[in-house]
């Protein structure tokens, strides 16, 4: 029994329901859904082609150009495919930008091989503009609660502890500092803004008293937090997370030193690990020069390169330790407290990571 066409937005999302992208490539790297797989009609190059024949000898050209280019064999492989997402995914839909012709074509193609699959209406313009119409809303509406504290102190630890939170910087893939960057490149700004709204959107459904997320600046990397959700989580009460200086230093240690070393060496060798580990940071490094002083700067550019030296030799990542007091002391701090003090904020609760924990717990935050 066939579906029918569907303008559910909502049930989409949050069913994490399969979606078949027919938009070209280059319009699916712009931005995109989370569930959805690029499966096109057309290549980057024949879209370019019937585009300017649309131009050029109006709609009905650009149609044949488009039959002639997408045919015989071409047509058979791409046909191929949609039928082995339609096989995996039974339950899913297809969609181009408008949900127009290019997901018609596709759609009445399956057909024609006794393999309807449902549309969905208004294809990813919809969908996206649903999305946006929810970020905005949910930024407001939603019951924020937010974890500050200085940086090691264990708050995406915490966060993930709990499961209404929203981790920013897992949808951004940063770490959200000078030295967060992750191996794997960040998404784009609409696929962030798309995922952080469906997490709000599954926020909502499940009617939380309240919801967790970490206190973050306006940049996650290049991912940009939205003007409308930074002014809510401005407003909003936080909780302050403590943490002695020796525990945040062994902590940024595993997390920002001896994990991506670890992850670099996979595909490397120590040598050469520890060589692109420390051109990293110091590129990040040399952002933060301005701010550091030139004196500062070039003492912990030293001190990182000769524990980088020990390293190879000991692989021991107690060697980091003293650089990164350093780093904290002279950078992070101070700009920390500065944010803090310029900020009227309700601190709800103030204390330990199990006192929030425990403190979290008690009132009704579910693990």
């Amino acid at each position: 029994m066939s579906r029918s066409d569907t303008s559910e937005y909502s049930a989409l999302f949050l069913r994490d329901i399969p979606l078949m992208d027919t938009r070209a490539p280059v319009e699916y790297g712009k931005g995109a859904f989370p569930m959805a797989s690029n499966l096109p009609l057309m290549t980057d190059a024949e879209r370019a082609k019937v585009g300017t024949c649309y131009k050029q000898q109006g709609q009905q050209a650009a149609i044949d150009l488009g039959y002639r280019l997408v045919a015989g064999e071409t047509l058979e492989s791409r046909m191929q495919g949609w039928l082995d997402f339609a096989d995996k995914h039974p339950d899913g839909y297809l969609y181009c930008f408008r949900g127009g012709l290019r997901s018609q074509l596709v759609q009445q193609a399956m057909a024609g091989e006794g393999f309807p699959y449902p549309r969905v209406n208004g294809g990813y313009k919809a969908l996206r503009g649903f999305l946006i119409r929810q970020l905005e809303g949910l930024a407001k509406s939603l019951p924020w609660l937010v974890i500050a504290g200085r940086t090691g102190a264990g708050k995406t630890r915490l966060l993930r502890a709990f499961a209404n939170s929203i981790d920013l910087e897992d949808l951004a893939n940063h770490k959200g500092s000078t030295f967060g960057k992750a191996l794997s490149p960040q998404p784009s700004q609409i696929d962030f803004e798309n995922a952080l709204a469906i997490r709000m959107l599954k926020q909502s459904e499940h009617g939380f008293s309240n919801v967790l997320i970490e206190d973050e600046s306006h940049l996650i990397g290049r991912c940009a937090v939205p003007l409308v959700l930074r002014e809510s989580l401005q407003r909003a009460p936080i909780l302050l997370l403590d943490k002695p200086m020796e525990l945040r230093v062994r902590e940024l240690a595993e997390e920002y030193v001896l994990a991506r070393i670890t992850s670099l060496r996979t595909t490397l060798d120590l040598d050469l690990a520890i060589d692109k580990f420390r051109r990293d940071v110091i590129d990040n490094l040399q952002r933060i020069q301005r701010r550091l002083g030139g004196a500062r700067y070039q003492k912990m550019v030293a001190d990182f390169q000769a524990a980088c030296g020990d390293f190879l030799r000991l692989e021991q990542v107690e060697l980091f330790y003293p650089w990164i007091e350093q780093l904290l002391v002279e950078y992070y701090d101070p700009m920390y407290d500065y944010q803090l003090r310029r900020q009227e904020r309700t601190v709800a609760y103030q204390g330990s990571f199990n006192e929030l924990q425990s403190w979290l717990a008690g009132t009704g935050f579910s693990t």
